[in-house]
Order: C-alpha cells, then structure tokens, then sequence
C-alpha cells in the first residue's frame, strides 16, 4: 500500500511538472504584444500592436452587431487595450480573449460602417513587428480614391484668378513615427508646435494663408503630404523637421530643396535616405508607390520648379541665420520624397539638432519656436517680393 502510494505521489509530481514545463514553453515560445498605441487622423483611425515575434493571423467580420475580428496564433496579450474612452469616432470598444488554446483573439466593436486595412511589418529602426490596423470611414474611402485618380493623372485644378497665396505647412513625422529622439523629446511633437506657430504667423499676414498638412499626431505617408498640396493648389511648400546625429556637437538649422540627380553633400544624402524610410517606419510601402514619383520626375516643369525651390529656400536660410548658427551656409539639395511636387516650390527645413542637448532645449522652448516661425515667415515674404505678381502687399 505505501509503495503504491509513493508510486501515485511520484505520477502526480511529474505530471505537474510536465504541465509547468508545457506553460513555461509555451511562455517562452508564444509571441508577446508588449504595447498597444493608438491614433486618429481627420480621415483614419489607426491602432498598433507591438509585437516581439512574428505571429500568423487571420481576420473575419460579425454582424448584429458589426464588428471586425481578428485571431493571432501563438500570441498572448501584456498590455492594456485602449479604454472606450480613447477609441476614437469609428470604433465603440476593443476586446481581447482567447476562444481556445493558443489564439489570441481582438474584437472591434465599430460604432458606423468601416473599411478596414491590415498589415503585419517586419521590424525597422528602433521597432520590432507591429500589426497595423487602419479604419476609415466607409464613405470616405471612395473620396480618397477619386482625389487620387484625378491627381496622379497629372491635371492640376485651375487656381482662381484672386486668391491670397496658399502655404502648405508640413509638420514632420507623426504618430508612431516619432522621427529624431532627443533626451527629453520627440521631433514629432516639437515640429508640430513650431508648425502651429509658423502657420499662426502667416494668417497674420496680409494676402497669405497657410495650412497644416496634419494638426495632431498621427502619420501621414510621403506620398500623401505631396497629394494634399496638390489638391489643396499650394503655392509653397514647407516641410519642418528637426535633425540627428550620432555626435551630440552637431549643431545648427539647414534648409534643403529637392535634387534630380546626386545629393549636394553626404549629410544630404544620409538624410534624405533617413527622412524617405519614415514610411516603411509609419507602415506605408514604397514599392508600389512608383506612379506619381515617376510622373514628378518626368514633368518638364521640375527643372524650373527646383530652381524656385532653392531661391525659396535661400531666403529662409538667410532669416534662420540671424536667430542662430546654421548648419550650412548654403540650401543643400537631396532626393526627399516630400518635395517631389511638380509645380510647388518645396524646402524642408531642419530647424535645430534634437540630439544636441543646448538645442534641444532651445526647441522645446515656446519662445525660441516662435523666433523660428517669425524667421521662416520673413523669408516666405521676402521670396515672394521677389517674385513679381505672387506678393505685393
């Protein structure tokens, strides 16, 4: 009896500790959301899953109500899901379960009908594999398409014989994508506020109106910032960055326009090939985005476009010059993807380096953000004096 006993004894020790082992394997094993980040732009809800591994999935829709359902296989959930609260105008609420063993199940309960785009990226830069999923109102979806059509055929609508001139104002990055990383900010957020500001300081002017190509944070592509000043019939283009460098002394404010061919400097061209890749960062595909690109580059009117461009930005550069030191005391030319537009004279500008502790400082300074708005707007001014019939107030 007490040999049988410690036989029964030893069976349920090993089983138990089978079953331990099955549920540390599949612990170490299983791929692990460890974030979940969510953002709404005026045409998109988007919300991501930040994942340490790959992990197969599939999605499927319910009705009564309506809702989008996706099963991760092999994953399991540690991080907390949007509140109701957070979700935005498109979805009522998230759920998370697990209908059985080793899926992981995310249920989106949509509160009006939706289009529904999802995509699995592999990791790139400081991010590991992210699920994406984008919502759009279903409504929307057909306006965005027939915007794009008539665009990329490469008609330009007429602009009215009087109108204040446009500038396109165009805060770098956004959402997920953060851009350059300082100490204690993101270059996301602080070009947004220098943006609102520049834009605040060109409706004060007489005979000039500006826009934002995004006013909160989320992402917006290369390709689509191009399209909305196109759409928009901008008569400039200014795209506001904040720089990087490995070295913390790199220091100074730089203005760049479009280049056909070879970038002007190495800088320009370790930039531009850092600024182009914010898409595969903010979950867009370049590979297929050849169409309008290749419509830039062969439209006669480039050439004379990029040369506005330079004069455009030489007149900024000059003002950025007298609220500090400067980078490079000419406009550099790279192959950025934002300035590809056609017949926009276009310039980024790098207003500071966000990874040199005294100018990041300086950045997140309302006062110095304001200076630099002030600058960039005396230099659109000053470009458009120049150039007869654009500005004469």
């Amino acid at each position: 009896m007490l040999a049988f006993a410690q036989n029964s004894y030893r069976a349920v020790s090993l089983l138990l500790l089978l079953c331990i082992g099955c549920i540390w394997g599949n612990s170490v094993n299983a791929t692990e959301v460890k974030e979940v980040r969510m953002w709404h732009a005026p045409d998109r809800s988007r919300i991501v899953f930040d994942m340490d591994k790959r992990a197969d999935f599939k999605v499927f829709t319910l009705t009564t109500p309506d809702r989008v359902v996706i099963d991760l296989s092999g994953t399991r959930l540690d991080a907390k899901i949007p509140t109701p609260e957070t979700t935005g105008p498109l979805i009522r609420q998230i759920r998370s379960g697990y209908p059985k063993s080793k899926v992981m199940r995310l249920v989106f309960d949509v509160a009006k009908p939706v289009r529904y785009f999802i995509q699995l990226l592999k990791p790139v830069d400081n991010y590991q594999y992210r699920l994406v999923v984008d919502f759009y109102p279903r409504e929307s979806v057909g306006n965005s398409t027939k915007v794009n059509q008539s665009l990329t055929a490469g008609s330009k609508p007429e602009k009215p014989e009087k109108r204040d001139i446009l500038v396109l104002v165009d805060p770098g990055h956004g959402g997920e994508d953060s851009g350059a990383i300082g100490k204690k900010s993101y270059e996301k957020n602080v070009v947004l506020q220098i943006a609102r500001k520049l834009a605040s300081e060109i409706n004060r002017q007489p005979g000039i109106q500006a826009e934002l190509t995004r006013s909160g944070d989320y992402y917006i592509s290369l390709r689509k910032r191009t399209l909305i000043a196109r759409n928009k019939q901008a008569d400039l283009f200014v795209s506001i960055h904040a720089d990087s460098f490995k070295k913390k002394s790199a220091r100074g404010a730089s203005v760049y326009a479009l280049s056909q061919s070879g970038a002007s400097s190495e800088t320009a061209s370790w930039l531009a090939d850092k600024e182009n890749a914010t898409d595969l960062v903010g979950g867009v595909s370049l590979a297929d985005k050849d169409d309008l690109l290749a419509e830039v580059l062969l439209d006669l009117s480039m050439t004379k476009t990029v040369s506005e461009s330079i004069s455009f930005g030489r007149e900024i550069l000059d003002e950025l010059k007298k609220i500090g030191r400067v980078h490079s005391e000419k406009v550099e030319q790279a192959g950025f993807a934002v300035l590809k537009s056609p017949d926009i004279p276009s310039v980024l500008v790098e207003t500071a380096y966000i990874t040199n502790p005294h100018e990041e400082a300086l950045l997140r300074s309302p006062r110095h953000q304001s200076r630099i708005a002030t600058a960039i707007t005396k230099g659109i001014k000053r470009y458009l004096k120049k150039n007869k019939g654009l500005y004469v107030n």
